[in-house]
C-alpha cells in the first residue's frame, strides 16, 4: 500500500511592517463597513482581520479613530487636486473642462464599496457624509459656478448664490443618481457614461445661461441672444 506523504508545514505568513498592517487593517474594514455598515462592532470586525481586537485598539484606539480613517482613504486620498486646477483653466473650454473632469471624477466614485459606505454613513448620521458634501460644495460646485458665470459675463463673486448652489446640485446629484441605479439598485441604465454626462452638462449649462445671465442682467448670452437673432 502506497504511503500518503505527510502534509507540508504551512509557509510561514509574511510579518508586515506597522505601516502596511495598519493598511491592511483599513482596507478590510472598508470592506467590512461596506457590506455590514457601521453597526459592525469591532470584535466581529477582529475576526474577519483574523486578529485579537486588542491588537486592532493598538492601531485605532476607538471605532471612530478607524471610520476617519476609512473615511480619508476611501473619500479624501482618491480626490485629485489636479481637480480643482482642470476646473478653473480658462484656457480651454469649459464644456470640455467639464466632461473631463466629471468622467475622471465617476471614474473614482462610481464603485459598489464606496457608494454602499457613502449611504451606511448617511444612514447612521456620521460624520462623514458631512465632510464630504462640503468637500463637493468648496472644490467642486462652487468652482463650476465661478466658471458659469464668467461663461455667460457675469462679474465675479466670492461664492455661489443659493439658486445658483441649488442648481449646481441639480448637476451633480443627477450625474451621482446614475451610478447608485447601476451599481446600488442594479437597474437598468444607459451604459455610455460619457453620454449621460455629455447629456447632462448639456441640459445643466444652457439652464444656468437661460436662468442667472437673464436674472443678472444682459451679459455675454443677451449679446449671444442678440446676434443669433441678427443673424436669423
Amino acid at each position: 500500500m502506497k504511503k500518503i506523504p505527510p502534509k507540508r508545514a504551512r509557509a510561514k505568513q509574511k510579518r508586515l511592517s506597522p505601516d502596511d498592517r495598519r493598511r491592511e487593517f483599513v482596507a478590510k474594514a472598508t470592506e467590512f463597513f461596506s457590506e455590514e455598515g457601521f453597526d459592525g462592532g469591532t470584535r466581529d470586525l477582529a475576526r474577519r482581520l483574523g486578529v485579537t481586537q486588542p491588537l486592532l485598539y493598538r492601531y485605532f484606539p476607538s471605532k471612530d479613530d478607524l471610520i476617519k480613517e476609512v473615511y480619508r482613504t476611501v473619500y479624501l486620498e482618491p480626490f485629485d487636486a489636479g481637480w480643482e486646477k482642470l476646473l478653473t483653466d480658462r484656457a480651454r473650454p469649459l464644456r470640455e473642462r467639464l466632461q473631463e473632469f466629471y468622467q475622471a471624477y465617476t471614474d473614482v466614485i462610481f464603485t459598489r464599496k464606496w457608494l454602499r459606505i457613502y449611504f451606511y454613513a448617511g444612514l447612521k448620521g456620521l460624520d462623514i457624509n458631512r465632510w464630504y458634501i462640503g468637500v463637493v460644495e468648496d472644490k467642486i460646485l462652487s468652482r463650476i459656478v465661478s466658471e458659469c458665470r464668467h461663461e455667460v459675463g457675469l462679474p465675479e463673486q466670492g461664492k455661489p448664490t443659493a439658486p445658483e448652489l441649488e442648481m449646481a446640485w441639480v448637476l451633480q446629484s443627477g450625474i451621482f443618481y446614475y451610478g447608485v441605479r447601476k451599481y446600488i439598485f442594479e437597474s437598468p441604465v444607459l451604459e455610455d457614461k460619457r453620454q449621460v454626462i455629455s447629456d447632462a452638462l448639456n441640459v445643466f449649462l444652457a439652464g444656468f445661461e437661460q436662468v442667472f445671465s437673464t436674472a443678472g442682467g444682459p451679459g455675454r448670452a443677451a449679446a449671444k441672444t442678440a446676434g443669433r437673432g441678427a443673424l436669423a
